[in-house]
């Protein structure tokens, strides 16, 4: 980096002026797809090839209006080049006033729903090699992040071994769902199967047990950072309008996952197991947060059956009151034949009330104890309301969630990253959030999300003393202890 360029960017002259150094969750690289090919000859073979290149001939088609016109231009070009180029990226990594990146793919983000079983591994594959490659030399500011197929734990397992063991990558990316043609249509009309699609949870109900692959990241020592959003969904389908389907849609992804994760008791079997949820923001996560509180007080097993029990109805105090306040119509025999009225369900299954049992809540303390160490939430530098993870007034028990600052370098929304760290900055001048909140949310969080599982994950890089300064912290080594 230049000191004429550091001189023009506001993000390094702010970096200079703070006391820790900046740890960016999610930066992006824009992948030559003319390279890609290469790679996936290499991976498949010309016959697997040519599959993929039909494949983006069917996708070019699709009804839906894709992502266009994503990437800086015109005076930003540099901008762009940079997120192409891995060693022009770590030369001017500091302008942005970053010290040290996990880069993100972007190809690779609808390579993740791909629907053929054999080449979206494939891909995957050919990807986390390309990244080994592109990035060899760079290691000291930025780290690739690996992507991992998750159709399947079998699936998924493979490329985490593979990525980890043999290409030596340290951070792994997972979708936050799977997408599937519905079973019906691809049993009776296959033809036709491809137009439909049934949206299914990493847990909850889901066709596959995942916690082999769980257990498989701790293993491995890698968090899994879920980075898919709810694009070509059914509520995100518009073929005419790009903004409509972006809208949230990274948001509505995590917090699929994270419900779905905490309901279906992943923190509880696995309690060293970190995972990110980026580009979504953390406002879905303060109100998922709190909303399992609020859930659970009138849900837990003991007050249904203390409070909701239908077999517990006074049928005479209700047959008073339809004698005094009813009608011709809404009399008292009438609510004594009907019984099971307002989803009574009086046959339930007694042995499955509690929706909480896979995650073993007894009390609220457990909500905070299993959701605050384990989640991390990837946010933006303009997102306004990463201020609600820090704002220990609103969430319950007084809890600060773990917001981690997510550039999103090289994609349309940061067509300038020598001004994304000031944007951030913009929350501690409006006194939304603290200086010791920033930085949370620029070092220790992103540090923690995967320090805690790894904690050699930064050694060898322009970060590597403070990280150990910070991990020799007593709250660190209480946070790594846990893993």
């Amino acid at each position: 980096m230049s000191t004429e360029a550091v001189a023009r960017s506001p993000s390094a002259a702010l970096r200079a002026r703070l006391p820790h150094p900046i740890v960016d969750a999610d930066a992006h690289v824009l992948e030559g797809e003319f390279v890609l090919r290469d790679f996936i000859k290499q991976v498949g073979g010309a016959r697997l090839l040519e599959r993929f290149e039909e494949t983006r001939k069917t996708k070019r088609t699709a009804p839906h209006r894709r992502m266009f016109w994503a990437a800086p231009s015109g005076k930003f070009t540099l901008d762009r080049a940079t997120a192409m180029l891995p060693r022009l990226y770590r030369e001017r990594l500091g302008e942005a006033g970053v010290d040290f990146a996990v880069v993100y793919t972007t190809y690779g983000l609808d390579v993740m729903q791909m629907q053929d079983d054999e080449l979206r591994p494939a891909v995957c594959r050919a990807l986390n090699m390309m990244y080994a490659e592109m990035f060899r030399d760079v290691g000291d500011r930025l780290t690739p992040s690996a992507m991992i197929p998750m159709h399947t734990p079998a699936e998924a397992i493979r490329e985490l071994e593979f990525a980890v063991k043999e290409l030596g990558l340290k951070s792994a990316t997972i979708a936050s769902e799977v997408r599937r043609p519905v079973p019906e249509v691809l049993r009776d009309a296959p033809h036709l199967a491809r137009f439909t699609q049934r949206v299914y949870s990493l847990t909850i109900d889901s066709p596959h047990d995942y916690d082999p692959f769980w257990a498989k990241c701790v293993e491995l020592k890698v968090a899994p950072t879920a980075h898919s959003g709810s694009q070509t969904t059914a509520r995100r389908q518009s073929h005419s309008n790009f903004v409509y389907n972006r809208l949230g849609s990274f948001g509505v992804g995590g917090e699929h996952l994270c419900r779905s994760m905490f309901l279906g008791g992943v923190p509880k079997r696995f309690p060293a197991l970190n995972v990110g949820f980026l580009e979504g923001g953390v406002a879905w996560a303060c109100a998922l947060y709190n909303d399992l509180f609020e859930f659970w007080e009138k849900r837990n097993v003991d007050w249904l059956k203390e409070h909701m029990d239908p077999a517990k109805l006074d049928m005479d105090l209700m047959a008073q009151m339809f004698e005094r306040w009813g009608d011709a119509r809404l009399t008292p025999d009438y609510i004594r034949a009907h019984p099971d009225l307002y989803n009574a369900k009086l046959d339930e299954d007694r042995s499955r009330l509690d929706d909480f049992a896979a995650c073993g809540i007894a009390k609220e303390e457990d909500i905070r104890d299993l959701f605050v160490p384990n989640f991390y939430f990837g946010c933006e530098a303009d997102d306004r309301m990463t201020a609600c993870a820090f704002d220990s007034r609103l969430n319950h028990m007084g809890a600060k969630l773990k917001a981690v600052f997510s550039s999103d370098i090289g994609h349309w929304d940061v067509p300038d990253m020598t001004r994304v760290l000031t944007d951030a900055w913009k929350l501690v001048e409006r006194k939304l959030i603290t200086e010791d909140d920033f930085e949370a949310f620029t070092f220790r969080n992103p540090v923690m999300l995967h320090a805690r599982m790894n904690p050699d994950f930064f050694k060898g890089t322009a970060v590597e003393s403070d990280v150990t300064r910070l991990l020799a912290e007593p709250s660190a080594t209480r946070q790594a202890g846990a893993a």
